[in-house]
């Protein structure tokens, strides 16, 4: 069995998410985007993207001047990852508890409901 890699914190999947959506990045690409959210310091943004890799979340190759980064894992394995420890976590391993929270929330818009529903026929059927 492969060893897990550690979940992800805030920032760490903030960087991931800008990993993901454009394949490969140098630091500087995702230093712009962050600072054009907020103040961040380019070192910071290495130093993170460096752990990230210590971490095995982020393949790095050199290419011209700069290194490349790219995910080392496609988005949906890592946050399924995520939500199944933040489950066994907070609910113990059920995702029924989860499921009913999220249902009951005020939040969930009724097109929201009806992919849900239809989603949850779905997988009946093929079981």
């Amino acid at each position: 069995m492969k060893p897990k890699k550690p979940i992800l914190t805030e920032q760490e999947l903030e960087i991931m998410k800008i990993v993901w959506r454009t394949g490969s990045v140098t630091v500087r690409d995702v230093y712009e985007e962050l600072l054009s959210r907020r103040k961040i310091a380019y070192t910071t943004v290495m130093t993170m993207m460096g752990v990230l890799e210590q971490k095995g979340h982020l393949k790095k190759s050199a290419e011209e001047r700069a290194y490349v980064y790219t995910p080392a894992q496609p988005q949906r394995e890592v946050v399924g990852n995520m939500v199944q420890e933040f489950v066994k976590r907070v609910f113990n391993g059920s995702a029924k508890p989860l499921l009913m929270h999220l249902i009951e929330d005020k939040k969930i818009s009724p097109e929201e409901l009806d992919e849900i529903r239809k989603l949850l026929k779905d997988k009946r059927r093929r079981k």
